[in-house]
Formats: structure tokens, C-alpha cells, sequence
């Protein structure tokens, strides 16, 4: 579990892809990888992923060919940067929302435009995840805990404050973009239960 809240901005500084669609992606980050064991879970771009091997200053994890095809991780190049966040332990402060780090969809950025001090952005989500977006509700975004500020249609808005912009993936969006989005956990079972009536 996570909580959307990025503890580091890392970079893609190896891709080696498998016979079959599977990856493998060495990640630097500024993480002191004596406290991750192997096995861990950290969240990369959103994506919930198993630490196979550490470096000095670098972790490495496998992506199947699903998880290519369902986010934006078979996008990836050297150099990318990667939001990362650590798995949350108990007693943790809960400063986002409850993440799972499983991708819904992939949404895309549609516009960005200053307002004060923020930039206000609008995605546009899947179809079928619409439904899950409401006003005030939470969606996390290429793992980041943001607050939905109104929705229409498919597409919705927010803002992102300097601090974000800065240690964040969120600085270097453009229009047209593509983002993993999960869903809110409550939003998902409040719509399971009410397909049950």
C-alpha cells in the first residue's frame, strides 16, 4: 500500500527487454538501498513493482507484458525521470489517500494552463473509469495523491502547486501526455456495491 505521496524522483538508467514482451529496468534514485530488501514493493509512475536486484545507487524490477500494455511503463526510455515511492509502513503518516499501486487506465493530459501560482491541468480518463472521478475525490496520477477540482464528461481538473511541479514528473508534461491513474479504493467498492442491488 501507498499513499501517493513521491519520496523521490528516479531515472530509467537501463532497459533490458526479454525474449518475450517483459522488461527489466535498472532505476537510480537517491533511496539508500541497503534498507530495500529484495522482494520489496515500491511504486514507480503509480505502478506497484518487486525489487529484484540493488546497486550502490540504483534498485532494479521486471514489468510483465501486461503491465507494459495496461500503463505507460512500455513508454519508457533511459533517462526517464520516474516518480518513486516507498511501500507504507504502519505507523506512517498518511499524507495523500490510500493507494494500492494497481493502474486502472491511462489518462491523458488534454491542457495545462498557469492559475496563480499552481498550473491547473485537465485529463481525460478512459470511458469506463469516468464514472469513479468525482469533485473533491482523490485519483492518484502517475502515482501522485491529487484532488480532483471539477469533472465533466471524461475529463477533469486540477491543480499542481510549485512544490509538486519541482519533485515531481508534473514539471515536464505537455498536452497530449499519457498518465497512469488509479482510481480511488473507496470510489471502486462504493460502485461494487451498489451493482450488487
Amino acid at each position: 500500500m501507498f499513499t501517493g505521496i513521491v519520496t523521490d524522483l528516479g531515472e530509467v538508467r537501463r532497459i533490458v527487454r526479454g525474449e518475450g514482451r517483459e522488461a527489466r529496468f535498472e532505476i537510480a534514485s537517491a533511496y539508500d538501498t541497503g534498507t530495500i530488501a529484495i522482494g520489496a514493493s515500491i511504486a514507480h509512475n503509480g505502478v506497484c513493482l518487486t525489487i529484484i536486484e540493488v546497486g550502490p545507487d540504483w534498485h532494479a524490477v521486471e514489468a510483465s507484458a501486461e503491465t507494459l500494455s495496461k500503463t505507460t511503463l512500455g513508454s519508457w526510455r533511459e533517462g526517464s525521470k520516474v516518480n518513486l515511492e516507498r511501500a507504507l509502513k504502519v505507523g506512517d503518516e498518511l499524507g495523500g489517500h490510500i493507494v494500492s499501486g494497481h493502474v486502472d487506465g491511462v489518462a491523458r493530459v488534454v491542457d495545462i494552463r498557469p492559475e496563480n501560482e499552481s498550473l491547473r491541468f485537465t485529463f481525460e480518463t478512459p470511458a469506463d473509469l469516468a464514472c469513479f472521478v468525482a469533485p473533491k475525490g482523490s485519483v492518484a496520477l502517475d502515482g501522485v495523491s491529487l484532488t480532483v477540482n471539477e469533472v465533466d464528461g471524461r475529463r477533469f481538473g486540477i491543480n499542481v502547486i510549485p512544490h509538486t511541479q519541482s519533485v515531481t514528473t508534473f514539471g515536464t508534461y505537455r498536452p497530449g501526455d499519457e498518465v497512469n491513474m488509479e482510481i480511488d479504493m473507496l470510489a471502486r467498492y462504493v460502485a461494487r456495491l451498489l451493482q450488487r442491488e
